[in-house]
């Protein structure tokens, strides 16, 4: 079973709401901007069930994304498709050139 919940900092006393197990730690994980310890403070919303995606929605969604690519490619010259790929490369591979 899911919940939604307040955690808080035990440090920086940073509050943020995390999806989570019900049975995960009540000092559990790390806070994101500190990453000392946090304690769940409140849940706010129990679901045993995630939510499934809507069907329709996710259809319509591949159709955009498989006429946007080749669009989005036509339309950009062959030394902007370089810049950009090269820019993916170094993001995806932490080198600066």
């Amino acid at each position: 079973m899911f919940v939604v919940a307040v955690r808080r900092c035990l440090v920086c006393d940073f509050v943020e709401e995390r999806r989570e197990h019900e049975d995960e730690d009540l000092i559990g994980p790390a806070c994101t901007r500190c990453n000392a310890p946090t304690e769940r403070v409140q849940v706010l919303a129990r679901r045993s069930v995630p939510r499934e995606p809507n069907p329709h929605a996710a259809a319509l969604g591949r159709l955009g994304g498989l006429k946007g690519g080749p669009a989005r490619a036509k339309a950009l010259s062959a030394k902007r498709r370089r810049a950009i790929a090269k820019l993916a490369a170094q993001a995806r591979w932490g080198r600066s050139r």
